[in-house]
């Protein structure tokens, strides 16, 4: 307890059980807020939230055996989108160990292939010096989650604690930060001379605090933006410069451009399969430039002509006094511009609006961005609705959208809400799910309840598995197979069971002023929003396609 205080811990997220008592003993004492959730991966995903949010280090706590096989799927997906976590569990009794004792799990084992790092404490005596190293590697360097593993007759010893004086300094683990300045200038000079560039942003920009930076960037010359999933916020989406988010239901201004520039410039972006689609036509005329702080993601999917590794936030400044040192011919990009303005005119994210009052899902997020007034930290879980989300509510701020990006975990929305409302109690914090995902970590409203914490949840309810039954029809022939959700619950029954609050909305009428009311509510919400069954998310780039091939919306038509 005092290690973690020691590392600025207000919050901790957990379960107790059996091999982590004596750690929930001293908790007992201890001057942070535990929140007990209702099961281990809610935990999880909400010290995840937690961590988005705030930019602070996530903590959760698990039991040995089940409690902490729990975890695993919050730390995949910690490590997957590089979110800062520490996850701290207890283990049997060192004598048992390897014995198959009762709720005995070789949780290091399991979990290796997806964490930074991993402590098992051995002696009591480590487990200071492992927590301040848990907290280092997960925070510097590519942010990821650190697993500590603690034998309950270990964490019952009595040692002294003594307070660390020095930083942690680790053999062999020394993140390269500042970006070799040759490299900077090569950049510099590439993007003076480019007719046809792009910055291609993700959520490293977010991870490493280099909105400003970008910004200042961008603004050194009329340079286009686009972004990610995951870095959505880091460049404001309101901005003339912004082309909307790229990738597999990105928009076709930012697909296109991709496609026809001679310069992207990747920044804290790795070229996952969702933004590149068929990798061998990806981006045929373009350099690459990619600045990223781990090394392993440069030239992993896409060839890097100009490398840089380095922390964003310290290489952006450099690049942008190289860039604005140079003579730069100021017209040289109006031709690109007008191409731009051209594709964004003709091809503006589009649905059909609903009749007699049905709801679009398209309008539900545009109507929760003006109840909301475009300021509230929204999470989501994974499908249709997250790719609505990301599309239509126009993030203006790093750190306002939280979602699971890389691993695609359903049942992520709730419990990230509650990590993010935790960390940030006065901000309005509302989670956008879907009837498949939701109905996967409900259990947490009673933690909501109970631990008074009044995120609202927005749930457009398509009666499916949105996204998959989308594949079924548009690929396998409207075979609908284990799709429909069938007898789902009564949401409002559900949410009052708990003790939130529960509404329903079925008409697009009255829809914004039923969301003010809910988010004027002072406690937890759920609002059950009966949505178009068999919308379809355009535009969307089939599988194994290039970027350039990207299907739009029906035009005239109900879209799917």
């Amino acid at each position: 307890m005092e290690s973690l205080k020691a590392e600025g811990v207000k919050d901790v997220f957990g379960i107790p059980g059996g091999a982590n008592l004596p750690t929930y003993d001293a908790l007992y004492d201890a001057d942070f807020r535990h929140v007990q959730v209702r099961h281990e991966q809610g935990g999880g995903h909400a010290a995840e939230g937690y961590a988005k949010a705030s930019g602070r280090v996530g903590v959760a706590f698990a039991t040995s055996g089940p409690g902490a096989t729990n975890l695993v799927t919050a730390i995949a997906d910690a490590m997957m989108d590089s979110t800062p976590t520490v996850f701290i569990t207890g283990q049997v009794r060192t004598e048992l160990i390897g014995t198959d004792g009762f709720q005995e799990a070789d949780i290091l084992g399991a979990t290796m292939p997806f964490v930074k790092h991993s402590f098992a404490v051995t002696d009591p005596r480590q487990i200071p010096e492992y927590v301040h190293e848990a907290f280092h590697v997960a925070s510097t360097g590519r942010p990821g989650p650190v697993l500590l593993d603690i034998p309950q007759d270990l964490s019952r010893a009595d040692i002294d604690y003594l307070p660390r004086t020095e930083p942690v300094e680790l053999p062999g683990y020394k993140p390269s930060t500042e970006g070799n300045i040759k490299q900077i200038r090569i950049a510099a000079k590439a993007l003076a001379s480019a007719r046809r560039p792009i910055f291609y942003t993700g959520g490293g920009v977010v991870n490493a605090n280099a909105s400003e930076e970008l910004r200042e960037l961008a603004g050194s010359d009329r340079f286009p933006v686009t972004s990610t999933l995951m870095g959505l916020g880091a460049f404001p989406a309101s901005s003339d410069r912004f082309l909307g988010m790229l990738g597999m239901h990105g928009t076709v201004a930012a697909n296109w451009a991709m496609d026809r520039a001679d310069l992207i410039v990747a920044i804290g972006a790795r070229f996952d399969d969702r933004i590149t689609g068929k990798l061998d036509e990806f981006a045929p005329h373009a350099k690459v430039i990619h600045i990223d702080i781990d090394p392993a993601e440069i030239s992993k999917n896409v060839g890097a002509h100009i490398p840089i590794v380095g922390d964003v936030k310290q290489v952006l400044p450099k690049l942008t006094r190289e860039y604005r040192a140079l003579q730069t011919d100021s017209g040289r990009l109006e031709e690109w511009w007008s191409t731009l303005e051209g594709w964004k005119d003709a091809h503006p994210l589009y649905y059909e609006a609903g009749k007699d009052g049905e709801i679009k899902p398209q309008f539900m997020i545009e109507a929760l961005h003006r109840a909301s007034q475009g300021d509230a930290i929204v999470t989501s879980d994974v499908g249709q609705h997250q790719m609505w989300t990301a599309q239509y509510y126009g993030f203006d701020k790093p750190r306002r959208w939280i979602n699971s990006g890389g691993l695609g975990t359903m049942g992520f929305g709730l419990p990230s809400a509650i990590g993010a409302k935790v960390a940030c109690p006065s901000e309005e914090v509302v989670c956008v799910a879907g009837d498949g995902s939701l109905i996967m970590n409900v259990q947490e409203l009673a933690t909501c309840v109970t631990e008074q914490v009044p995120v609202k949840v927005f749930l457009m309810n398509n009666g499916y598995m949105g996204m998959v039954r989308q594949w079924q029809e548009l690929f396998w022939d409207r075979r609908y197979s284990s799709v429909d959700m069938g007898s789902s619950p009564d949401w409002v029954k559900l949410a009052e069971a708990f003790g939130a609050k529960g509404m329903r909305c079925e008409s697009s009428a009255d829809l914004e002023e039923q969301m003010v009311a809910a988010l004027e509510h002072d406690g937890p919400v759920l609002m059950d929003v009966r949505v178009a069954r068999e919308e379809n998310c355009y535009p969307m780039i089939p599988p194994g396609n290039a970027a350039r091939d990207m299907v739009e919306a029906p035009r005239g038509a109900v879209s799917g």
